[in-house]
């Protein structure tokens, strides 16, 4: 799907673990004809905590020629997922700060679907943004934890609570206070339970072209 004369629109994902949230991201970003951000955003911040002004001239320049940053970013090897699924939540402010300007970068330069990482907020008062939250009952993520990690109820119900709050205290903390479940946050909220999958997709699709995004 072509971009609307050629302006930029951003749909970012918040969703609670086992809820097909990022499978939703996925399809969606696929059927626009648009990149899907999520650990490379977090990897290249990694690095850029270090102060390496050189790289960050690179990376800005890679992200503002159309095209550039996509196939920067595929040259880095798959982050780790930043939850510590058996931690709790350590902040790092610098690391927050250069993914908000990778974040903000995008938002600038092409149209995206980014996932996690407080975009909402990041990109609060723009516009050009559709933000999402998807959640669902407790046994419909509960089996499809079992299902995709193969694990135990046992693990899977523990896996989901630790990533939860992990998730939760994450954009408390860099939100200043805001609670990450609140539909106020949001654009659209919906039950992929309810909605199925690709349900999600076509109702995000639908929004962006209630908004005029599409």
């Amino acid at each position: 799907m072509a971009e609307k004369e050629q302006e930029h629109y951003v749909v970012t994902f918040a969703r609670g673990f086992g809820t097909g949230g990022k499978e939703i991201a996925s399809k969606l970003a696929k059927e626009l004809g648009i990149h899907c951000y999520e650990n490379r955003i977090l990897t290249l911040a990694s690095q850029m905590t270090g102060l390496d002004e050189e790289l960050f001239r690179e990376v800005d320049e890679k992200i503002r020629n159309k095209g550039g940053f996509s196939s920067f970013l595929k040259g880095l090897p798959k982050a780790k997922s930043y939850i510590a699924r058996n931690e709790k939540f350590v902040s790092d402010d610098k690391l927050f700060e250069y993914q908000s300007k990778i974040i903000q970068n995008l938002a600038e330069t092409e149209s995206c679907v980014i996932v996690g990482k407080c975009a909402d907020y990041v990109l609060r008062g723009n516009p050009r943004v559709v933000s999402v939250y998807i959640e669902a009952p407790r046994a419909f993520c509960l089996k499809r934890t079992m299902e995709k990690m193969g694990v135990t109820a046992e693990v899977a119900a523990a896996t989901i609570t630790q990533t939860d709050k992990f998730r939760a205290d994450y954009y408390e903390y860099y939100t200043g206070g805001n609670y990450w479940t609140n539909p106020v946050n949001y654009d659209l909220t919906l039950n992929s339970e309810k909605v199925g999958i690709e349900g999600c997709v076509e109702m995000v699709k639908h929004l962006l072209k209630v908004k005029d995004l599409i």
